[in-house]
């Protein structure tokens, strides 16, 4: 079994549970833990430096979250798509978030839209980043349009759903050409979030999704 190694500093006891989970999620979407990896709690314990009790309710957010997954009589790993998880995925994030580009564009204040810009011109400047760093800014920009629809379950849905994609992403060797048009891809949608577009939300979610993942109207 490969272990996360004891590269991890104490952690405050305040802020444990979400300290654990910043890390172990930080370690997934680097890639530094794996999809498939199992996630053994008394290891953790010694690598983290903390008792198994924190690392057992960090695993329990991370599996809300999507990230990890319960095997019964196995334990946690690191969440595992398969091809046809994630066609199901993208034909459930298509509607939600075609939904969320609707309600965050009638809410958008000013304040709301210097700030996606600036995310936006963030992400569009990491081409040259590495994969997790490009995901991290990628997931970072749609995260702040679906904050701005008010609705925390519809919010905490779409992130439970496409962490794991996100993740997934990490993993890919991507042509440096695809990955100019992944990042170019989000511009449409912000053109739309400032009325400058009336192309329907659901065929620029469509549209950007295509670029990345097969036919997700599937």
């Amino acid at each position: 079994m490969t272990t996360v190694g004891n590269q991890f500093a104490p952690m405050s006891v305040s802020t444990l549970k979400e300290n654990i989970a910043g890390v172990l999620s930080g370690a997934i979407f680097s890639g530094k833990l794996k999809p498939g990896e199992r996630l053994n709690e008394s290891q953790l314990s010694r690598d983290l430096h903390v008792s198994r009790a924190p690392i057992r309710e960090a695993l329990q957010h991370l599996q809300e979250q999507g990230l990890v997954m319960n095997s019964p009589r196995r334990g946690m790993f690191v969440v595992l798509l398969e091809d046809d998880d994630i066609v199901k995925i993208n034909s459930v994030r298509l509607i939600l978030e075609a939904e969320a580009m609707c309600q965050a564009r009638t809410k958008m204040t000013p304040a709301d839209e210097i700030r996606l810009i600036e995310l936006l011109e963030r992400l569009e400047g990491a081409q040259l980043e590495s994969p997790a760093i490009r995901a991290r800014y990628d997931l970072d920009f749609h995260q702040a349009i679906w904050s701005l629809t008010g609705n925390p379950y519809l919010e905490r849905t779409l992130h439970g759903l496409t962490a794991p994609l996100f993740a997934h992403a990490v993993l890919r060797t991507l042509h440096s050409e695809t990955v100019r048009h992944i990042i170019d891809s989000h511009r449409p949608l912000m053109d739309f979030l400032q009325r400058r577009s009336d192309v329907p939300p659901h065929q620029l979610v469509a549209e950007h999704l295509r670029i990345t993942w097969v036919r997700p109207e599937r």
